[in-house]
């Protein structure tokens, strides 16, 4: 019994991973509101070496369509405002000598329907890593029947595995409904 214990385990895990992982891909989908997460993967050139934009910077959100950057340092302004220009964000910086402040625009139709169908691209890796993770752990219980485990070991630690893997996949279809109300609530 212990042995299907750690498979099942592993298996959760993979798949809680895989939950974390499309959080995480989501929260750097642009939905129209301020996020200060949008700007987790931009870096900046402090004193040489590249950082997070968040450790050089206090930021905030003031309303629901502006992210303000105060930087510690006056001299990285110029560096911050480079940066998030050249990242992928698509969006203009406003340097008043005291904030940077980026003013998220409303997003088009278009441009909803796109980001929707990223976040449903995204959640189907997720959903394959799941289904990758129920198919290891099945193989590995498979295994240890030949190993010595009994039949109907095997079988409740499958029917367990199946509830696990529905739950994993409820709580992606949950995120992924969530963002795409998100999305195209305007």
């Amino acid at each position: 019994m212990a042995e299907s214990k750690v498979i099942l385990g592993g298996a959760e895990e993979k798949m809680e991973m895989a939950v974390a992982f499309l959080e995480e891909s989501l929260a750097h989908i642009r939905a129209g509101r301020a996020d200060i997460r949008l700007l987790d993967g931009i870096r900046v050139d402090s004193y040489g070496t590249q950082v997070q934009l968040n450790n050089v910077a206090a930021i905030t959100t003031p309303d629901a369509r502006t992210i303000a950057i105060k930087p510690w340092d006056k001299s990285m302004f110029k560096v911050i405002e480079k940066a998030i220009i050249d990242s992928d964000l698509g969006i203009m910086p406003e340097n008043n000598g005291e904030i940077i402040r980026i003013g998220i625009p409303p997003l088009t139709e278009e441009r909803r329907k796109q980001l929707a169908k990223q976040c449903k691209a995204e959640g189907e890796t997720a959903k394959v890593s799941i289904r990758n993770a129920r198919r290891d752990a099945i193989d590995a219980l498979k295994k240890a029947v030949k190993d010595g485990m009994p039949e109907d070991e095997q079988k409740d630690g499958e029917a367990k595995l199946q509830k696990v893997h529905d739950k994993y996949v409820k709580k992606l279809e949950d995120l992924l409904a969530a963002k795409e109300k998100e999305i195209m609530t305007v």
